[in-house]
């Protein structure tokens, strides 16, 4: 059977690689000549930051101005371009050059077809796009998670002098703080289920030959003693979509497009003014020796929170977890207990959060050394309610 889905997976990449092999170079553009004219993409959703493609193969190099040599048509009208987006361009050799059509994104407000016509030279060339409305679920998204957060990301830039930095950090802030509460209780049902180790491990031992009833007084245990084992799942769903939003958010921060989502009291907002460099670190690039540094520093806090958030029981045998074969009477040991586990933890998480920092941007490493300096704060507290 296994041999079968690897067959059938096999198969399909090759297909898969075989139409793009066959497709490539097949689009709406008309290729005259060495010069390529083409869309970045086909179809886009409202509102659209469109962007075209020019690669000159010929050995002249090519002039051509936004305005007088491209015409963008719907319906059969052409659209009147502004005089803002009018510039000339020369297109070296055998050289590649994208114009971003973002800053008139209002043009491409109506769901259709839009035709671009570049004419260079009396040889004109043709791309097509498909503009549609975005779906209902997308809709809700953007208008609930993305737009609240871009325009809060907007009015700390502002704020902090067109510092993306500063606003980063701001907004770490202001996020972690609407957390305070269920990240509180959160902690104090880690340090609960700490404290409860003993308790736990006397359960087990106890049934070990039962596992119906070991888990039966494992839950009245939890009850008893207010704990909940699975109290840390709710943060993590509520912190994972405000981490993929602000991602987005932070990655097209400087697409101009974004002046759809912006309220009116933010709209004299001027996107070509942010400064994405914080203290000779550019917030959006990664790898380099500023992103080692970087990693360093979040990887240390991230140790320090780990070592706060774990008690360790100082035996030298440390008891496992019995669980029993369906096919023999016997049990034999399947994992190390919570404490093996939790030294595992103290030393792979930090390692694992380096690698992911120097690997990612650079702003991601802030929000997340900024986020865990807080959390260790709050870990301290945390801790000194549950040993009262």
């Amino acid at each position: 059977m296994k041999d079968k889905i690897l067959n059938i997976l096999i198969i399909f990449l090759l297909a898969f690689i075989l139409l793009n092999v066959f497709n490539k170079g097949q689009d709406k553009a008309l290729i005259q000549e060495g010069l390529i004219v083409k869309m970045e993409k086909t179809s886009y959703s409202i509102p659209a930051s469109i962007n075209i493609l020019f690669q000159n193969n010929t050995t002249q190099s090519i002039k051509f101005n936004s305005c007088k040599n491209i015409h963008i048509l719907y319906n059969g009208e052409t659209l009147a371009l502004p005089q803002n987006f009018c510039k000339d361009y020369t297109l070296a050799s055998q050289e590649k050059k994208t114009i971003s059509l973002g800053s008139i994104y209002d043009l491409f407000l109506r769901s259709g077809q839009y035709t671009f016509e570049t004419q260079i030279e009396s040889k004109k060339y043709l791309a097509q796009v498909e503009i549609g409305n975005q779906w209902t679920i997308s809709k809700i998204f953007v208008y609930f998670f993305y737009a609240p957060i871009y325009n809060l990301m907007v009015f700390l830039i502002q704020l902090f002098w067109n510092s993306l930095g500063w606003a980063i950090i701001g907004i770490t802030i202001i996020i972690r703080f609407i957390l305070i509460y269920p990240q509180h209780k959160m902690l104090v049902s880690q340090r609960k289920m700490q404290k409860i180790q003993p308790k736990i491990k006397e359960i087990q031992e106890k049934y070990k030959w039962d596992s119906q009833t070991l888990w039966i007084e494992l839950m009245n245990l939890y009850k008893k003693e207010n704990v909940n084992p699975m109290g840390s799942c709710g943060l993590v769903l509520i912190q994972m979509p405000i981490l993929l939003v602000l991602y987005r958010v932070v990655m097209g921060v400087e697409d101009a497009t974004n002046y759809y989502y912006l309220y009116f009291f933010l709209k004299p907002f001027a996107i070509e003014n942010i400064v994405t460099n914080f203290f000779t670190i550019d917030l959006l690039w990664k790898w380099g020796m500023v992103g080692i540094f970087l990693a360093i520093f979040v990887a240390l806090v991230q140790f320090i929170q780990v070592k706060l958030s774990l008690s360790f029981n100082q035996k030298k045998n440390p008891s496992v977890v019995l669980e029993k074969k369906k096919w023999e009477d016997a049990y034999t040991s399947m994992m190390p207990d919570a404490e093996s586990m939790n030294k595992v933890m103290l030393y792979v998480m930090p390692f694992m959060v380096w690698f992911f920092t120097y690997s990612l941007f650079a702003w991601i490493g802030i929000y997340w050394g900024i986020w865990t300096v807080f959390w260790i704060f709050q870990q301290l507290i945390v801790n000194k309610i549950v040993k009262k």
